[in-house]
């Protein structure tokens, strides 16, 4: 079982940041000029990075924090996709075994990915696949559980990408952040509310699945329905029970938004800065273009950029 996760330090962010510096890339932070009149748009671009997703950090700083005859027998981790190719991709490098658990409706583009890292996958029913999030074990596997969410070291991973913006973004009102486990949006608010506590922590949902929303109006985790649709990494049947004090006093505001808003602003990313981003990358960039809020110069996080290229043709060619 896993303990209550506490904040993580400013000088734990920055251990990570030095140990991530030849694994993860200091991704570029570009204005978006779709944003309304009276608005200031910044894209901090973690689709970029060599997995196609930010969970190369926290996965990366989580492996590399053990100790090698540890991480001898193999590593695992249950995800729908990123965090999973983020395990790969380090067990590559370090030449060890790599094992993911994914949901039977886990993307195609990630399993493609995960296919050509060489990891073995187990695809399970989405109950039995969330059970193993809940409890960082598989029966049957004997390697090294990594959790990209819960794990101290995984959180100051997350957190290097606060550190990037305070530093490269200039002066903001807020952070829109996609919000799943809450792993990345309590890292980056970890690292921000030490270098730059003015800037407000906005975690972005679907309208069709919002378990933080709806905790935060019931005073503690709850379980919703899944979303439905082409996003994944987004829409969770609840807050981890062990997240939920971390991420309660951390995030100050949650904008939803809806599919069709989070394909528009995938037709925005690409014709207007040439990005690609899946749609958990996309759901910051929505609420900060389409939600209900009132900030005026923001960054909005897209943590990835792996979309399946057929759905990216349908998006972009049906207008919706």
């Amino acid at each position: 079982m896993f303990a209550n996760v506490e904040p993580i330090s400013l000088a734990e962010i920055q251990a990570a940041h030095r140990r991530l510096r030849e694994i993860a890339l200091r991704t570029p932070v570009i204005r978006c000029d779709a944003a309304q009149a009276g608005r200031d748009l910044w894209l901090k671009l973690e689709n970029l990075q060599q997995i196609g997703s930010f969970k190369v950090r926290p996965i990366g700083n989580a492996v590399l924090s053990r100790d090698c005859s540890v991480l001898a027998r193999g590593i695992y981790t249950s995800s729908s996709g990123n965090s999973a190719l983020g395990l790969a991709w380090m067990a590559r490098k370090l030449g060890i075994g790599a094992t993911a658990v994914v949901p039977e409706n886990a993307p195609e583009a990630k399993l493609v990915g995960l296919r050509k890292l060489g990891a073995q996958i187990i695809m399970l029913p989405y109950a039995q696949w969330w059970q193993v999030i809940e409890t960082g074990h598989h029966e049957g596997l004997d390697g090294l559980y990594i959790d990209a969410v819960r794990d101290p070291a995984a959180l100051a991973g997350d957190g290097t990408i606060g550190v990037e913006i305070a530093e490269d973004a200039g002066e903001l009102d807020a952070v829109f952040i996609p919000f799943g486990g809450g792993g990345l949006a309590c890292g980056i608010a970890c690292a921000l509310k030490a270098l730059r506590p003015s800037v407000k922590i906005v975690v972005c949902e679907l309208a069709s699945a919002q378990p933080l929303k709806a905790a935060l109006s019931a005073g503690r985790p709850v379980t919703v329905q899944a979303a439905p649709g082409f996003v994944s990494g987004v829409g969770y049947s609840r807050v981890l029970p062990e997240m939920w004090t971390l991420v309660s006093s951390l995030v100050d505001e949650v904008v939803t938004v809806t599919l069709d808003q989070v394909k528009a602003a995938i037709r925005v990313m690409v014709a207007t800065n040439h990005v690609v981003a899946e749609g958990a990358g996309a759901v910051s960039v929505a609420a900060a273009l389409y939600g209900a809020h009132s900030h005026r110069r923001v960054c909005a996080v897209v943590s990835g950029g792996n979309l399946d290229p057929a759905q990216l043709a349908e998006i972009v060619t049906s207008g919706g």
